[in-house]
């Protein structure tokens, strides 16, 4: 069956899924969590070098848990991080196109599996294709700042994401997603690119917040947002990555500003410090308050709800359990 008139293939699904689909939970703690050693400036990207079925095999958890939308390991996957690291270019892109190959196989190989299995409820997944900030690379903890300093100007922006998202486009997802997008330039950056590479395939674009009111930066939402209305190649807007107990009242705050889809994926709670590299202990939301919050954030009018870090299969499945249940 084609698509109607109109719509894309995120919206599609989102209808498939009763109104709101389910994106999966955070990958380098699932990584870690099968033994993964990835303190490391590339992160959970560091498994397209060294371990791709264990990528494989956190994708098939997350599908196995009832996530509608699989995001690739590319966050952290950067050409610059690549050549830091000794590889070529073509090497780095070659990476880049894996991280959607693994997404895409574990995809088809599951709906193949269950997809038409009696009493078995899952939607055909979609293949999110991450594009992290420029903060994300430079692994500095700035993605949760905004304060790239006074040499980061627009164009030096989008040079900065123009070849990875052309190279992750190239290589077949059905969707991007602009992940922890810590300003107003950086936003910018992003859906000028969409215009300028003619991108056909749906897109979101999630913030950051730190303060639960604002971008990292100290911008306000309202800006922010406001750059976003006027592109037609971006789909949805939301928070990733954040605190759970800030995504109600963000939800809220979006809803009054755009009429573009929300998406939100929150942490558990718990605060990374960037610099040092570790997870502070903090009060954080179990896989109990996640099915809880899901179908208050889903009645205040989100309409794509997962998790970020450490948060695990086991959340995914209680956050998709809740909503088939209201569904």
């Amino acid at each position: 069956m084609g698509l109607k008139k109109g719509t894309t293939m995120l919206d599609d699904l989102i209808d498939k899924a009763g109104g709101c689909a389910v994106i999966d939970g955070g990958f380098a703690t699932q990584l870690e969590s099968h033994g993964a050693a990835i303190n490391d400036p590339l992160w959970s990207a560091l498994c397209l070098i060294k371990d791709p079925d264990l990528i494989q095999r956190v994708h098939f958890e997350y599908l196995e848990a009832g996530a509608d939308i699989l995001v690739t390991s590319s966050y952290q996957a950067t050409i610059p991080g690549f050549l830091s690291r000794g590889l070529s270019t073509e090497e780095a892109e070659s990476l880049l196109q894996k991280s959607v190959k693994l997404a895409v196989e574990a995809r088809d190989k599951f709906w193949g599996a269950n997809g038409k299995v009696p009493g078995k409820s899952h939607n055909r997944a979609l293949v999110a294709a991450s594009i992290g900030s420029y903060g994300a690379y430079l692994a500095d903890g700035s993605e949760y700042s905004g304060c790239y300093g006074p040499d980061v100007n627009l164009n030096k922006l989008k040079d900065f994401h123009r070849r990875r998202l052309q190279v992750l486009v190239d290589a077949g997802p059905d969707l991007l997603a602009f992940e922890t997008i810590p300003n107003k330039l950086e936003a910018q950056a992003c859906a000028e690119l969409l215009v300028e590479e003619n991108v056909q395939i749906p897109s979101w674009i999630c913030f950051s917040s730190v303060d639960g009111e604002n971008a990292p930066s100290g911008e306000s939402f309202k800006e922010c947002i406001e750059i976003l209305n006027q592109s037609n190649k971006v789909n949805a807007v939301g928070i990733n990555c954040a605190p759970p107990h800030f995504i109600e009242t963000l939800i809220r705050k979006f809803k009054e500003l755009t009429q573009k889809a929300i998406v939100v994926y929150p942490n558990s709670g718990e605060i990374w410090d960037g610099r040092a590299k570790r997870w502070l202990p903090s009060q954080c939301f179990g896989d109990d308050k996640f099915e809880i919050f899901a179908t208050r954030w889903h009645d205040a009018g989100a309409k794509l709800i997962g998790g970020c870090c450490r948060t695990t299969p086991s959340t995914i499945r209680s956050i998709s359990k809740v909503l088939r249940e209201s569904s």
